[in-house]
């Protein structure tokens, strides 16, 4: 699989990331549903419109939604098992947050 190089805008900040599209119905549909591991997600839709996202059988990620010129409109850290968190965009990134071990204990 082939990554492609994305460059979008937080805040008046650049920022380039390497994405996997999800550009069918199928692939948006699943998201980052059942995955452990997966590169950041950039869906891709035909227009500017309200986005909504469900976090049913993912891990915490962070979504953020982009504008047509790829300026991000929204940001926020999802915790699974989220019904209805919804923005405005003609693009939404989905990348996975690492997990923080400080406080474990075995």
């Amino acid at each position: 699989m082939a990554l492609k190089t994305i460059t979008y805008f937080i805040e008046g900040k650049k920022k380039k990331l390497k994405i996997k599209k999800c550009d069918t119905l199928l692939k948006k549909f699943l998201g980052l549903m059942f995955h452990k591991n997966s590169p950041p997600l950039l869906f891709v839709f035909d227009r500017e419109k309200n986005l909504q996202i469900h976090s049913f059988f993912c891990k915490p990620f962070k979504a953020i939604w982009l504008d047509e010129k790829m300026r991000a409109t929204k940001i926020v850290d999802v915790k699974n098992w989220k019904i209805c968190l919804s923005g405005r965009g003609k693009y939404l990134l989905e990348i996975l947050t690492p997990l923080k071990n400080n406080n474990c204990r075995r």
